[in-house]
């Protein structure tokens, strides 16, 4: 898949991401999401769990999950678009699979298909070596205006 948009990747673009991990602002922040390896059509995230990010049973909400999944299903396009587009999740379907309850989070998005106007996006997400989430969905990519 990678070889597919090696020729369309903007490596400026995709270390720029992993440079702006001190600037966060916003969910991303408050979560402690950090970029952490991009390339032609995949990005991986990583964050601690950490307790106040769990429900009253111990185990991390499924909107944190699901926070970490939209995240990255947008940022994964930018090294592939043209300067000056954005990306807007469209929608996406996410499968809990197992509960979390510490350790490192590890969402793994990976670009199915991509046209100059939309991608679709699979994520897996891995803790303590195992796939506690899948996700899939759309992103809307526009020109600026």
């Amino acid at each position: 898949m990678a070889a597919d948009f090696a020729e369309r990747f903007d490596r400026e673009v995709a270390q720029g991401f992993i440079r702006a991990n001190e600037r966060l602002t916003g969910l991303p922040k408050y979560l402690g999401l950090r970029i952490v390896d991009v390339g032609p059509g995949t990005l991986r995230a990583e964050m601690e769990v950490r307790e106040e990010l769990l429900t009253p049973f111990k185990t991390m909400h499924g909107g944190v999950i699901s926070a970490v999944c939209d995240h990255v299903l947008g940022c994964v396009c930018y090294p592939l678009m043209a300067r000056g587009q954005w990306a807007a999740t469209t929608e996406f379907k996410l499968n809990l699979l197992a509960p979390v309850t510490k350790g490192v989070l590890v969402a793994n998005a990976t670009i199915l298909a991509m046209t100059r106007a939309l991608a679709v996006v699979r994520i897996e997400v891995s803790n303590e070596d195992r796939l506690v989430a899948l996700a899939q969905g759309t992103v809307t990519i526009r020109d600026p205006k």
